[in-house]
């Protein structure tokens, strides 16, 4: 422990430095000025301005999935605590390690109504993992060490840190990261051991088995990806993934069922329904997986890997709850298995790949091409196809963009898979895309859009252009608010209320005013060469692809519906696939 005296802006520089923090998104303001006059004065952290807080926290976020290492965040008080709130929510339901340090009036002024004075740990103790109003200089270094230990341990989250500016400017002393260790806070990594024996014990009898898998597998690290891969291949059991997961299983590979759940594959759906073994790996049974609870996977033995002990029998009840981490309960349970001389049974599961490989026949994601319209779904696999050598870093907003791309892109490694799942934020991608930018600067950063979201953050073009981050901005244009427009037609009888953009840019002028490229593809014929043009170029592009305005995305799980009562399109095989018509939509 250090006894030199230090302000407290030096303090938190010194802070985030022996933390490892090379990067911080931020936007200045007058109760943060000491902070970045502390960050004028040294050279081992970069800092990214952002164009408005919001972006900050996003931008954070993608840094975070990307790398695998906590975001962290500048914002002022007052307006640029509130306006990081979006972006702290998100982190909270997608389990993204971000730490967030804010601007506070002096101590003796607040509540007091000061200019730009709001009460952010009130205002963030819903949306964060844990917050702090720091009081005292003194406290402020072993407060941020706390603030990154739980940021990153357990279930990742968004921890927020409230920094009043006579904190920022008195003087105290430092304390090194060993003083930073939360008291009681102690997650619990290794699963309980008779219980890995129980759930492998189901495993190996299982006839109709499936790993469901989710974020929490990327959330444990490479290896956690590593270990599902061999034990899901020992086993020989189908594989499917939540919005979250994908990557953490290899999207090319034969065992994998796809994505899961309102817009996931009938093949994933219909094995979920039907399984008699459940092992869930990192996920959460949220309800866009789930649907209508009492009818979500009824014949089945639950199996439920989770850091969280909140998450356990939060939504489903489970018969074999096991607390751990990811890639220390899976390590467990491949030595358990082996230790049975236990080995895939191709015999006793036969019939359930049989029945698995009837549902891929369905071909569910099936959609009609035509020669003068561009369709979304042949966007994405275009863009795919001529990416997937590159090892892309993908970014969405939210709408019907974000399914086809989870959908038709391939991911076959983690963190290369950036969206939000659980808060649904548009205007998620552009900065998203722009943290992965900055965390790696050599690689191709894509950033799938929709036309309506793109507008949310497109401030962020800016930032763009000062840092020279050469992010792809690939627009599905269909000119509507995508998704609402869907559940319109189909749920609300064709009464399109508010869900139609009349009045929307020249991203082509756009761009160029923001010093970026900008490209146009109209018909199906200019789409290879503006991906090409698009790929080309070591600038910000905004592609903007003119898709098929009235194109909707299948399959598709109303709401209240079973998981397994899925709309599809009127392309899938067979007889019983359901109609569309002007009255409505049959279940399948």
């Amino acid at each position: 422990m250090s006894t030199k005296t230090m302000t407290g802006a030096e303090i938190l520089i010194k802070a985030l430095v022996d933390q490892g923090v090379d990067t911080v998104f931020g936007y200045p303001g007058g109760a943060v000025l000491p902070i970045y006059d502390a960050l004028f004065q040294q050279n081992s952290i970069r800092h990214i301005l952002v164009r408005q807080e919001g972006g900050a926290v996003h931008a954070a976020e993608g840094y975070a999935r990307s790398t695998g290492k906590p975001g962290v965040v500048l914002v002022t008080s007052g307006p640029g605590a509130t306006n990081a709130v979006t972006g702290l929510t998100d982190a909270l339901m997608d389990s993204i390690p971000v730490v967030c340090l804010t601007g506070q009036v002096a101590t003796h002024m607040i509540g007091n109504d000061a200019f730009q004075e709001c009460d952010t740990t009130g205002i963030t103790r819903p949306c964060t993992k844990h917050n702090y109003l720091v009081k005292s200089t003194d406290d402020l270094a072993r407060v941020v060490h706390e603030g990154f230990y739980v940021a990153t341990n357990g279930r990742p989250g968004p921890v927020v840190i409230d920094i009043p500016k006579d904190v920022q400017i008195n003087t105290g002393v430092y304390a090194g990261p060993d003083q930073g260790r939360h008291k009681s806070y102690r997650p619990k990594v290794k699963g309980d051991l008779e219980a890995i024996r129980k759930a492998v014990d189901l495993i190996a009898k299982a006839e109709r088995p499936i790993f469901y898998t989710g974020g929490g597998v990327i959330n444990s690290g490479p290896k956690a990806s590593m270990l599902l891969t061999q034990f899901a291949r020992q086993t020989g059991y189908p594989v499917t993934s939540t919005l979250m997961g994908l990557g953490a299983y290899p999207s090319a590979d034969p065992q994998f069922l796809g994505m899961l759940g309102m817009h996931g594959a009938y093949e994933a759906n219909m094995a979920m329904h039907d399984c008699d073994v459940m092992i869930c790996v990192g996920a959460r049974f949220d309800d866009r997986v789930t649907g209508r609870l009492d009818a979500f996977s009824p014949h089945s033995k639950k199996i439920h890997i989770d850091i969280d002990p909140s998450s356990i029998n939060k939504n489903v009840a489970v018969d074999v709850p096991i607390i751990g981490d990811v890639a220390h309960v899976l390590e467990d349970m491949m030595r358990v298995w082996k230790a049975g001389a236990r080995q895939a049974d191709r015999k006793r599961l036969a019939p359930w790949w049989a029945d698995i490989e009837r549902w891929r026949g369905r071909n569910g994601f099936a959609y009609a091409e035509t020669a003068d319209i561009i369709k979304p779904q042949r966007a994405i696999q275009a863009l795919y196809e001529k990416t997937k050598d590159r090892d892309p870093i993908i970014s969405t907003e939210v709408g019907q963009h974000q399914m086809w791309a989870a959908q038709f892109f391939g991911f076959q490694q983690p963190n290369r898979w950036l969206t939000s799942g659980g808060l649904g934020t548009m205007g998620y991608g552009l900065p998203a895309a722009m943290g992965a930018q900055v965390a790696h600067p050599g690689r191709l950063c894509i950033d799938i859009a929709g036309e309506a979201s793109i507008l949310m953050n497109i401030q962020e073009m800016s930032t763009l252009a000062q840092y020279r981050l050469p992010v792809k901005i690939f627009i599905l244009n269909n000119q509507w608010m995508g998704m609402v427009r869907q559940w319109q037609e189909l749920l609300h009888g064709k009464r399109y209320s508010e869900s139609y953009v009349d009045s929307l840019p020249d991203f082509v002028k756009l761009a160029d005013a923001f010093g970026a490229v900008g490209l146009i593809a109209e018909k199906p014929d200019d789409l290879d060469g503006v991906i090409d043009e698009m790929l080309a170029v070591d600038r910000p592009v905004i592609a903007d692809i003119r898709v098929d305005r009235e194109e909707n995305c299948f399959p598709m799980v109303p709401s209240g519906a079973a998981h397994n009562e899925m709309i599809l399109g009127n392309e899938a095989n067979s007889e019983d696939s359901p109609k569309v018509t002007d009255k409505g939509f049959a279940l399948v």
